[in-house]
């Protein structure tokens, strides 16, 4: 985004640059390859994890992850990319590259709301599972300090006495 910003401020870039040679083309191709070296590290952190997080359901939480980047990164570049080049034809009231971005955000909205539905599952959290701790002499004795006020030194007891 920075280097599209620079380039239009020069007068090198349009958005709306068909030849094969414009910036255009270039810096959505850049966005793609980057985005697939981006998952690599992830990748790598991943490997290192899924045994030790796998009862935290590691696995579909990446996937979900993965696709989040993949969707909103790569299917954008991939769908500019087909618009610069004419592959997907113009429509009369939309351009070339006006109708490639509007089936970009028609499709992101749909995947991105079955992605919402898939993380409900596995983000959601089963309250049956867990046992709650029953009350010990400790907590009940520190509650029972609670109720001692500290002023200038002096211990109120019930924080009834009068300052």
């Amino acid at each position: 985004m920075f280097l599209s910003i620079v380039l239009w401020t020069n007068g090198n870039y349009s958005v709306y640059d068909l030849t094969p040679n414009g910036a255009a083309i270039w810096i959505n191709c850049f966005v793609g390859v980057l985005t697939i070296i981006a998952l690599w590290p992830i990748g790598i952190m991943f490997q290192q994890v899924r045994v030790l997080l796998n009862c935290k359901k590691i696995i579909p939480k990446f996937a979900l992850y993965e696709f989040v980047l993949i969707l909103s990164q790569l299917q954008g570049a991939i769908i500019n990319i087909l618009a610069l080049q004419g592959i997907i034809p113009c429509a009369p009231p939309l351009a070339s590259f006006a109708r490639g971005a509007y089936m970009n955000q028609q499709l992101l909205i749909m995947e991105m709301f079955l992605i919402t539905l898939i993380s409900r599952v596995v983000y959601r959290k089963r309250y049956d599972d867990l046992e709650l701790p029953g009350c010990t002499d400790q907590e009940t004795s520190d509650n029972k300090q609670n109720t001692k006020i500290n002023l200038n030194g002096k211990v109120i007891e019930d924080g009834t006495h009068n300052v």
